[in-house]
């Protein structure tokens, strides 16, 4: 090295050394950042991005202004932890899962990817691939195909939507509260080159903006446990599906496991709601009761998190994600500490990761599942339900 060099560097290393310990967090965190920017400065000379870039992390819909007002109203409309209380008002549920959606999309989409849910690992297979063939597996229960209408209730930014309609060639509409997704979700669908077959709407899945008996199949992928009442959703799904159509849904429910007399399970179920914006937790027994009460035919009732004894639980992708999740820590507390992100994402963060811990529990125990699989059917036309 030039003995220039190896002078200014060792300059540089005595007045590091001089700097207090705040000082010395800041020049590293300034020194993350400006790596970080120069990533993401070539990452944007590509066409299309996958994902948001870590200085792009915002509260989706919400103003930046307002981040943290509306977290902070979003946390206090959970009962205390433990009690299994979920969401105090329950007429609040579709406001609450709206602004929830706003706030973790962003870091949904960067540190997990554009489908928002998951999946058990093939033997062999990668996540990704799997996570497809999870997707996948709806469609063959849909058993749809080009020319028909498929409705995705509650679809996120899009990713299992992309994928059954790439495999069935069938149009799909997907239909999400937060216009923020919906955005996201277009967005990707034209970079993809997936647009002409997909349609994304805004809208409430507890008052659908369609026709009765316009689809011919529907599905929901860890969406309608945002419901206040899966009676609701079920029965708007039933309205808009044509006689004999099914819908297929994987649903995020307690297992036999769970006993509600102990408290370390509703203490794991309590901080799932919290951390995933759902009013509570329903047992498996519940959602298929609800689909008979509103006149489905139950065609199936599955939990896939357990049916293959060869393929990797879902949550063991989850646990990976925390043994590495430092890293993506040290990125959001280092903008947040310069000020590059709206205040309230940090916390917005720190919930998703400690909810992620809640998660793998629920897992590892068996008391929770996130893809109960219901196949249910509209009778066909003539047939009493």
């Amino acid at each position: 090295m030039p003995p220039v060099l190896i002078d200014a560097y060792d300059s540089l290393s005595s007045s590091f050394e001089k700097l207090s310990p705040g000082q010395k967090y800041a020049c590293i965190a300034g020194g993350c950042v400006l790596t970080l920017g120069m990533v993401n400065k070539l990452s944007q000379s590509v066409g299309y991005k996958s994902k948001p870039t870590s200085f792009e992390l915002s509260g989706g819909s919400i103003m930046s202004s307002d981040v943290q007002g509306e977290f902070d109203a979003y946390n206090a409309s959970y009962g205390a932890m433990g009690t299994g209380e979920g969401i105090k008002n329950r007429e609040e549920t579709v406001h609450l899962v709206d602004i929830f959606y706003s706030l973790v999309t962003d870091f949904y989409e960067w540190g997990w990817g554009q489908s928002f849910h998951f999946s058990p690992k093939l033997p062999g297979k990668d996540w990704k691939t799997s996570e497809a063939a999870h997707e996948s597996r709806i469609a063959a229960m849909l058993g749809v195909r080009p020319g028909h209408k498929v409705l995705d209730v509650g679809c996120g930014v899009g990713g299992p939507l992309r994928t059954i309609a790439s495999v069935t060639g069938a149009h799909c509409v997907g239909l999400t509260i937060n216009q923020y997704q919906v955005d996201r979700a277009k967005y990707h669908n034209l970079k993809q080159g997936v647009a002409p077959l997909t349609t994304v709407v805004r809208g409430d899945f507890l008052n659908m903006p369609f026709e009765n008996a316009s689809f011919d199949g529907a599905y929901a992928i860890e969406a309608t446990c945002h419901a206040p009442k899966l009676e609701t959703v079920y029965g708007e799904v039933f309205r808009v599906l044509k006689p004999g159509a099914k819908f297929v849904t994987y649903e995020w429910v307690s297992t036999n496991m769970y006993d509600k007399t102990n408290a370390e399970h509703v203490r794991i179920m309590d901080e799932i709601n919290w951390g995933n914006g759902l009013p509570e937790m329903r047992t498996w027994k519940e959602a298929e009761d609800a689909g008979k009460k509103v006149g489905f035919e139950l065609v199936m009732s599955l939990d896939i998190a357990t049916a293959s004894v060869v393929c990797v639980r879902w949550y063991n992708r989850l646990w990976l994600t925390l043994q590495t999740i430092w890293i993506n820590k040290t990125i959001v507390n280092s903008l947040h500490f310069l000020g590059l992100l709206p205040r309230g994402m940090k916390e917005v963060h720190d919930m998703l990761v400690f909810v992620a811990k809640s998660l793998c529990d629920g897992g590892k125990n068996g008391t929770f599942s996130p893809m109960h699989m219901l196949v249910l059917q509209k009778p066909a036309a003539g047939k009493k339900a």
